[in-house]
């Protein structure tokens, strides 16, 4: 099946109702990794978001607890949970709806989400608090640089993926996430029979993304091109609000080997 082109719901909206990235016309130096030994392109600008009262008051007073610290330590997921469950780890969770309604369907899973978006860190703290979310920890970090240094391969039991930035614009396309080597470490992280679950509403993106997951050898995929919405994964507003349009909303669920 090829994913069919279409407007997206919003041209400055993701469908999970977060706001793209824009990157300038020269890719300013401040989005790009100075590490010493390469220079990767980062697939999120930095913005500086104004915190609501409600926001900022959860960091205040559940940060502590909630939010993990990005260091060059393995994550002791038992130690942090107080427990031993099935570990996923998902990567740029927006608001923080999403994740907080997952969590709350398997609250036999353990869930850490990474943001570097400060507001949305602040209203997933908000989630937590008001829906008693014991399984649910975040790190307000690149989501590359903590799955290379604070998780050890093999031991993910699921990844998601819901509405990276699209990049719409050609000369952006190399910004998008989901690129052969990112996706070869998301393997080497997934233990075997692990679950890599990806969502976006951009028809490009989506035929990237699948083409890019069949070319790895280590994963498969569980239907023959796109997946049903899996029911843990709700339907945001915004997704809706695309689907009554008729626009397209893609999955693709794949195994690790």
């Amino acid at each position: 099946m090829t994913a069919t082109p279409h407007s997206p719901l919003d041209a400055d909206q993701n469908a999970d109702g977060t706001q793209p990235a824009d990157a300038s016309e020269d890719l300013a130096p401040d989005t790009v990794d100075g590490a010493p030994h390469r220079r990767r392109i980062r697939s999120f600008v930095t913005r500086a978001g104004r915190l609501s009262t409600g926001q900022r008051r959860a960091i205040d007073e559940l940060g502590a607890r909630f939010v993990l610290p990005h260091d060059a330590r393995l994550i002791d997921w038992p130690a942090v949970f107080g427990r031993t469950a099935p570990r996923i780890f998902e990567i740029g969770f927006g608001m923080g709806a999403t994740t907080a309604e997952i969590a709350a369907r398997r609250p036999g899973d353990d869930f850490i989400g990474v943001e570097v978006h400060e507001p949305g860190v602040g209203a997933l703290l908000k989630l937590i608090e008001e829906r008693a979310l014991p399984n649910v920890r975040i790190i307000q970090h690149d989501a590359v640089e903590v799955l290379e240094q604070q998780i050890d391969d093999g031991t993910l039991d699921g990844v998601h993926i819901y509405f990276p930035d699209p990049w719409h614009k050609a000369r952006h396309n190399k910004r998008r996430l989901v690129q052969p080597p990112f996706v070869a470490l998301l393997a080497r992280k997934l233990r075997s029979g692990g679950y890599l679950h990806l969502a976006t509403d951009w028809a490009p993106y989506a035929e990237q993304m699948l083409d890019v997951l069949r070319g790895n050898a280590d994963l498969r995929n569980t239907v023959a091109d796109y997946a049903p919405r899996p029911d843990y994964r709700p339907t945001t507003k915004f997704e809706q609000r695309g689907l009554n349009l008729g626009h397209g909303v893609w999955d693709l669920v794949f195994l690790r080997k």
